[in-house]
């Protein structure tokens, strides 16, 4: 794989992947600001809920990606995945984060994403989002997870049952099984 200049900073992660941050902001100007995060550990649900708490708010939207153990393009079961991030990964998940939370009418957003090996059930993402109306926040925190299918430049890899893995959303013959 290519290498990409990244303006991210990093750090390595008890295995010795890099893990991406969103660069560092001082105090006051996270007030207000979007909870986002790039880790490879468990993800805190109710961290999130509690990230979007706001007295104004009359809704909370929430999603939760889960693995799942099937894929209907590939023929096999599904063990685990496992994600990969570029470092500039947490940039984009703050930008995208930014851009819903100064939408009009929300009050607060917070969406994290997993890297590393999940097994199935394993939450690989959670999105929160606050309004005080349930359409606004529902929209608003669909929006954020399309987003980020869409621009977050992260890999996934399908480990199957039977030891072979299949990487998702390389383009169509560009997957060979492999051990």
């Amino acid at each position: 794989m290519a290498r990409l200049a990244s303006s991210a900073p990093t750090r390595t992660d008890r295995v010795g992947t890099a893990v991406a941050e969103a660069p560092s902001t001082p105090l006051a100007a996270l007030a207000g600001a979007p909870m986002t995060r790039i880790d490879p550990s468990p993800l805190d649900v109710v961290a999130h809920l509690t990230a979007v708490n706001d007295a104004r708010a009359g809704a909370v939207a929430s999603f939760l990606g889960t693995v799942r153990d099937h894929d209907p393009e590939v023929r096999g079961e599904v063990v685990a995945l496992e994600y990969s991030a570029h470092p500039d990964a947490a940039v984009v998940l703050a930008r995208i984060a930014a851009d819903a939370a100064a939408l009009d009418g929300v009050l607060a957003v917070a969406v994290s994403h997993r890297i590393g090996r999940l097994a199935v059930g394993d939450v690989a993402i959670v999105a929160a989002v606050s309004t005080a109306h349930r359409e606004l926040a529902f929209s608003v925190c669909r929006t954020v997870v399309e987003r980020v299918k869409a621009e977050l430049p992260m890999w996934k890899r399908e480990i199957l049952a039977d030891g072979t893995y299949v990487w998702v959303g390389l383009g169509a013959g560009s997957n060979p099984r492999q051990q």
